[in-house]
């Protein structure tokens, strides 16, 4: 689900950028950026759903707190995406529910 672009980006200096790949689109980050800044810059909306319902959720605290920005990352379920900066060639897709526990994801 698409929303309004009303998460942008402050002026700053000029920094690299990476291309990351978000639910199969490409998008270009700045080097340093977090994955949650990134995607709710290219408007996905939500990054994850809830187990019970399915209820969409998004980044909320931006700082790993509120753990609403859970998201697949490299084929890794339930990272935060607020504490995760992205690099280039990272693939990241919506979490979906439920992941099982254990392994070497937590």
């Amino acid at each position: 689900m698409a929303a309004d672009l009303s998460f942008n980006r402050l002026p700053c200096n000029e920094r690299a950028t990476v291309e990351i790949t978000v639910e199969g689109r490409k998008v270009i980050a700045l080097d340093g950026e977090t994955v949650a800044a990134a995607v709710m810059r290219s408007g996905l909306r939500p990054t994850r759903t809830t187990p019970v319902s399915g209820a969409g959720r998004a980044p909320y605290c931006m700082m790993g707190v509120c753990f609403e920005c859970l998201m697949n990352i490299d084929g890794k379920p339930n990272k935060q995406a607020c504490m995760t900066e992205v690099r280039e060639g990272m693939v990241v897709t919506v979490q979906q529910g439920a992941r099982e526990l254990g392994g070497d994801s937590l």
